[in-house]
């Protein structure tokens, strides 16, 4: 099946043959639908928190001593797509070899109407007046193309070409920033580490990694001196073994023109590796686009300390009843005591599982606490894309809270579709996480993962034709076995910019 230069491809990347057969027989077989028992809602497994227990968590966190503490940014995001109308409407009138308006969208339309309220507009100015004109002028007499070319490709500021977190999102009265930027002001407001550090690590493509780097030495000091914090940054490229194998349709092996296999990224869940390799005892995870000016700050500031908060009680519960379940002898009230809170405060129901004796429960209990945990901010559904809190029937027959994205569900059946239609909210990727156990030891997060929730999707290289394999997301597969809670957290803590339209909302705008 492989060639000599086949394996020479797969050792230079660290991937194993057993791990490509496994891949394709993906392929061959399909992914099994998630069997999803329940929207989870404020009545029905999200913890609604009023403002005496915001408070009270609030303190909790606000508390703590010695807690080392992580930001984790996965910042790869291509910001491309945030440009994608832009793009199509370019490559139309470049290929019509004229400029005309009625060629524009809604989304086009309204770029070029308000172009000077965007954070950029004074850099692209400085690249017009390089070539002795104005982006004023240039909209007056109709040339679309040439503020387009200064605005995304290299005969100006390139941000066709940039990631997300290095194009300038918010302004301020000294500048703009970044939503790199915005994420170092963030930290320091609420990861703040002993000795006044602040450890963020971001996940970025290796084409970007100088990049950030060179924009992290310029702005250090500055924002050093603001925060009166010391900023450890570390950052990590996508693994090359997490990349996965790409068939034909026939899923047979695909070879490039020169005869090379061809690897794909495996999406966000390749992130897992990146995150397994983290050391902190509580991580927060948070998209690079999803950052608001100071000005708007505090609520997602609070917000994120009481997620946190959250994290520390049921962490310490846990922990207990874990060194109660390892004595020699547990009494059988303590017992019903666990189970109770494993059912009622983690959400984690015994399903199709039975026991027949005291011995069979314990072992139970202690493999469903002994796990990694997080904590999960849910925001009300208002029409964005993406995962949902469900109940969900895991592998070996419980039930329990996961977020479950469309692709997961199966649309077809009309059990499946009305729970899929009822779900009130939408996963804004607000996560706090716990990855030691009770004993203080690391988990190894891999195996915490469901291989069987990847996905596959129909692309084209050369103009041929091929399948492609996504591996267990970050947020869904990748940490279904995981103990989970879901907390709804004000729509105000999410301000993703999916578009660049979206920069232009009130909550960018300070």
């Amino acid at each position: 099946m492989f060639t000599a230069n086949d394996l020479k491809q797969l050792r230079e990347k660290g991937i194993s043959r057993e791990k490509v057969y496994d891949q394709i027989k993906h392929f061959k077989s399909g992914f099994p639908k998630l069997e999803i028992k329940d929207a989870a809602t404020p009545e029905n497994g999200i913890i609604r928190l009023d403002k005496e227990k915001t408070n009270y968590f609030n303190r909790i966190y606000n508390n703590k001593k010695d807690v080392d503490l992580l930001k984790f940014v996965p910042a790869s995001g291509a910001a491309s797509r945030m440009f994608k109308d832009l793009l199509e409407f370019y490559t139309e009138i470049s290929r019509e070899g004229s400029e005309p308006v009625s060629s524009m969208n809604n989304s086009v339309l309204e770029f070029f109407n308000s172009i000077s309220r965007f954070e950029f507009y004074d850099d692209l100015e400085k690249v017009a007046d390089k070539h002795d004109t104005s982006v004023s002028d240039l909209i007056h007499k109709g040339k679309y193309t040439e503020i387009l070319e200064y605005l995304l490709f290299d005969k100006g500021l390139n941000y066709g070409s940039l990631p997300k977190g290095l194009l300038n999102f918010h302004r301020y009265s000294d500048g703009t920033r970044t939503a790199f930027e915005e994420h170092l002001a963030e930290g320091a407001l609420y990861a703040k580490n002993r000795n006044n550090t602040v450890k963020i690590h971001m996940t970025v493509s290796p084409e970007h990694l100088e990049l950030f780097k060179s924009l992290y030495d310029r702005v250090k000091e500055k924002y050093q001196e603001e925060y009166e914090v010391q900023f450890e940054i570390s950052f990590s490229v996508q693994k090359p073994s997490t990349d996965t194998i790409a068939v034909t349709p026939e899923n047979e092996l695909f070879h490039t023109e020169d005869g090379s296999l061809l690897f794909r990224p495996g999406g966000h869940g390749a992130l897992l590796d990146n995150l397994c390799d983290m050391d902190a005892e509580i991580i927060f995870i948070k998209n690079i686009d999803n950052v608001v000016p100071d000005n708007l700050k505090p609520t997602t500031i609070l917000y994120k300390k009481v997620l946190a908060g959250i994290l520390m009680f049921y962490k310490q519960e846990i922990d207990a009843f874990l060194k109660q379940l390892n004595m020699s002898t547990t009494d059988r009230g303590i017992l019903d005591k666990i189970k109770w809170f494993l059912e009622n405060e983690l959400c984690v129901l015994p399903g199709s599982n039975s026991f027949n004796n005291e011995d069979q429960l314990i072992e139970y209990l202690k493999r469903k606490l002994n796990r990694p945990i997080r904590v999960c901010g849910m925001v009300k559904n208002e029409g964005e894309p993406g995962g949902g809190p469900f109940w969900a029937v895991n592998p070996d027959g419980t039930i329990s809270l996961q977020i479950v994205e469309t692709t997961q569900i199966d649309m077809n059946r009309t059990d499946q579709k009305e729970i899929h239609d009822s779900s009130t909210h939408f996963n804004p990727v607000d996560i706090i996480c716990s990855v030691y156990d009770y004993k203080g030891e690391k988990f190894d997060l891999l195996q915490y993962r469901d291989p069987a929730t990847g996905f596959i999707s129909n692309k084209s290289k050369d103009g041929r034709e091929l399948k492609a394999l996504e591996l267990p997301g970050l947020w869904n597969g990748a940490m279904s076995d995981w103990n989970t809670i879901f907390v709804e957290v004000p729509i105000e803590t999410f301000n993703p910019v999916k578009t660049v339209n979206d920069l232009l909302r009130q909550t960018h705008q300070g």
